[in-house]
């Protein structure tokens, strides 16, 4: 039987890869949906020798985007978590790496059309319905894509792109502290339980007799402490409203201690056993924002300053990212704010196996 060929567009989204795709050109019911995806990026496979994915969770993504029927967004935005070495699919959580990638695609597949010189374009996030708006360069009607902004994570630079957040508190798990309150106790450890667009637990390193300054590759290696963390992280999904998560990608698992290069805090999170080689956009949010919060883990370990307004620099094991955060009178946080770049990497189509899908004409028939 011939291969069905589906319309697609991989992205580099920040510091992560997608394949991107028209909902109208996925299969309509959701587990076929998901078979296809699997087979598109190549899981369950170590290598993803037989798909387009990259081997590595960061690279193993897909954006699903339509045009919104909203009239507070332009295009809605459904995030796919492809398991490397697992038939699973997860749609539990978003991705701001991957969400810069979206506006771009709406632009290049004809869903918003260009504003001028700057284009604006209002996101819903479909899996934690929040709205996002991304600002990015149009000159000429088209997406720039070369410019001067340098993320640590990406070689070179690129044109930025600011992504802003109103009211994502609780994107997932109801509420900012969803277990009521900024500390909690698993296994006689301190932990914060935090979802300020990505539900985290954040502990200190030092409290898991690691330093937090670990290389990724020791990290991954290091089973002991990977069993505790899963032990922590089953028992904080429950507690967070997420359910059972064994088989989730969240709550994240992110380790902190002090800032080593003028930053506010170090990080290192799993996803969820392997170790990030940075940090999620949302992720990032989420721990900046911990470090506002009397009470949370954070405390005595982060570095901040005071004010309303305030740029948190979050470390990571390739860099630094920066958070823009704003509160209001009260100290809530009201307004998050990042830059990302993107870049088109190829437009064309995927292949996966015509016996398991036919295509979406003759799905319709």
């Amino acid at each position: 039987m011939k291969q069905t060929l589906i319309p697609c567009i991989q992205m580099r989204g920040g510091t992560s890869k997608a394949a991107c795709f028209l909902a109208s050109d996925l299969p309509a019911d959701s587990a076929l949906r998901d078979r296809v995806l699997l087979a598109a990026i190549g899981s369950p496979d170590i290598r993803q020798i037989d798909g387009i994915g990259g081997a590595d969770p960061l690279t193993s993504k897909v954006a699903i985007i339509s045009r919104s029927t909203r009239s507070d967004a332009d295009v809605d935005y459904l995030f796919a978590q492809v398991n490397v070495d697992k038939a699973i699919v997860d749609y539990g959580q978003n991705c701001g790496n991957v969400l810069a990638a979206v506006a771009p695609f709406a632009i290049e597949k004809g869903l918003v059309s260009a504003q001028g010189s700057r284009s604006y374009v209002r996101i819903y996030m479909v899996n934690t319905h929040q709205i996002a708006e991304a600002e990015l360069s149009t000159p000429d009607g088209m997406v720039e894509y070369e410019g001067d902004t340098r993320i640590d994570g990406v070689p070179g630079c690129g044109a930025e792109q600011i992504l802003t957040f109103s009211d994502i508190a609780g994107s997932s798990c109801g509420s900012l502290f969803p277990t009521g309150q900024p500390r909690d106790r698993f296994d006689g450890v301190d932990t914060t339980c935090i979802d300020n667009g990505m539900p985290v637990v954040l502990i200190r390193a030092s409290d898991l007799e690691r330093t937090g300054l670990e290389t990724r590759e020791q990290l991954d290696h290091d089973d002991e402490l990977k069993a505790r963390l899963e032990s922590i992280r089953i028992q904080a999904g429950k507690s967070m409203n997420l359910g059972d998560v064994t088989h989730r990608t969240v709550p994240k698992m992110t380790l902190i201690a002090a800032p080593m290069h003028g930053g506010a805090v170090t990080t290192r999170t799993f996803i969820p056993h392997r170790c990030h080689a940075s940090i999620g956009v949302l992720g990032a949010v989420s721990v900046a924002t911990a470090c506002l919060i009397a009470g949370a883990v954070t405390q005595g370990v982060a570095i901040v300053a005071e004010g309303d307004k305030q740029r948190i620099v979050v470390e990571h094991p390739t860099g630094e990212y920066s958070v823009m955060l704003e509160r209001d009178r009260e100290g809530n946080i009201i307004r998050s704010g990042l830059i990302r770049t993107a870049r088109l990497l190829f437009t064309g189509q995927v292949a996966v196996p015509g016996s398991l899908w036919a295509g979406p004409l003759k799905e319709n028939k």
